[in-house]
């Protein structure tokens, strides 16, 4: 449920369509990239099909060097999504791209996003850039609600 909550975000952001780095109307890039080598590695991530009955599964696949990086500590710039409306959050997720950014706009279609677990208190709901610093944690049972790569004891780092 909640992810239809975040898709509905992205989708009511219709008039929004920038590309990733490209001019504003003032000449300035539409958001400051977000990408670096963990977030490469998270792009990896791929699904496997398989059919169970007249059903298609979809299993999360992590490619090594992404593996690597599970239960380790790492750091995330990105945009805050919210997953509940209100101020402040505990729980939410991290995009490569604002919120108000059409996520199929610019290249490699939908991206990446993990799921945050603040370590203790709220964060504040900005449009501004965050770094995020946890523990990367990948979900054993992704089909039940909640994203395939989380981190955890998250805290916002400066």
């Amino acid at each position: 449920m909640k992810y239809i909550l975040v898709l509905t975000l992205f989708f009511g952001f219709s008039g929004v369509h920038a590309q990733v780095g490209s001019p504003t109307h003032a000449g300035m890039p539409d958001h400051t990239p977000m990408m670096n080598s963990t977030w490469d590695a998270i792009d990896k991530m791929m699904y496997r099909v398989t059919t169970e009955g007249n059903k298609k599964v979809y299993t999360p696949h992590y490619p090594p060097e992404l593996k690597k990086l599970e239960n380790t500590i790492v750091e995330l710039p990105g945009y805050m999504v919210p997953l509940t409306s209100g101020r402040n959050h505990n729980t939410f997720m991290l995009s490569v791209l604002p919120i108000a950014q059409c996520q199929f706009c610019g290249t490699n279609g939908i991206p990446p996003m993990v799921e945050i677990f603040m370590k203790k208190g709220t964060v504040r709901f900005t449009e501004d850039p965050l770094k995020i610093r946890g523990k990367m944690v990948f979900n054993p049972e992704p089909l039940k609600g909640n994203a395939e790569i989380q981190i955890f004891e998250a805290e916002v780092i400066k």
